[in-house]
């Protein structure tokens, strides 16, 4: 499955309205046109982030389903007020899963739990296999195929993403160049929670 790792840096004191406004409009309207939304989430350690993973079969898939959604009813509704929301939506990795994302049902979500995300940047392309580690609940590497819905772009990145219930213990090869972490709260309808 191709995933998008989509984070959203929001304007002051507007999270909650844009998770609202996603859980309620944005979810099932994407998921009719074939697109998995895989996960919702608070940033808890950034307040005006929003982060969120939305799945697709392959590239082809990708770029229909965001063709229809974007140019559909919905999105003319509703996206205007998405977009007062937010400063910027461009910071998104493309990825692949190596090892798939679970999912649970959707409204079970307990908002207290967390979801840790480990980015292990690295100069080249990452590795075909990742070291185990009994702690992923899923891994995710960089999708090299051209994005062809430049409408959303993507950052041109080799990463890896680690996601787990708890800080990532594997140690980190010397061929990366940084790490990033991120502690996520998931939504109340997020089908990604621990």
């Amino acid at each position: 499955m191709i995933v998008e790792l989509r984070r959203y840096t929001l304007r002051e004191g507007r999270r909650d309205e844009l998770i609202d406004l996603f859980d309620r409009e944005f979810v099932e309207s994407q998921e009719e046109l074939g697109m998995a939304v895989l996960g919702q989430f608070r940033d808890l350690d950034r307040p005006d982030q929003f982060v969120w993973l939305r799945g697709f079969t392959d590239m082809s898939s990708r770029r229909a389903g965001l063709t229809a959604f974007y140019s559909g009813p919905v999105w003319a509704k509703h996206g205007p007020a998405a977009n007062a929301t937010m400063l910027d939506s461009d910071d998104v990795l493309l990825l692949r899963e190596i090892v798939p994302i679970p999912v649970l049902d959707r409204g079970a979500a307990n908002p207290e739990t967390v979801l840790h995300a480990t980015i292990w940047y690295w100069a080249a392309p990452s590795p075909a296999s990742v070291p185990d580690s009994n702690e992923a609940l899923a891994v995710l590497r960089t999708e090299y195929a051209e994005n062809d819905f430049p409408r959303l772009p993507v950052r041109d990145e080799h990463a890896l993403v680690w996601l787990s219930r708890s800080p990532l213990q594997t140690e980190v090869p010397a061929e990366v160049l940084k790490v990033e972490s991120l502690r996520l709260s998931p939504t109340r309808r997020s089908t990604l929670h621990c």
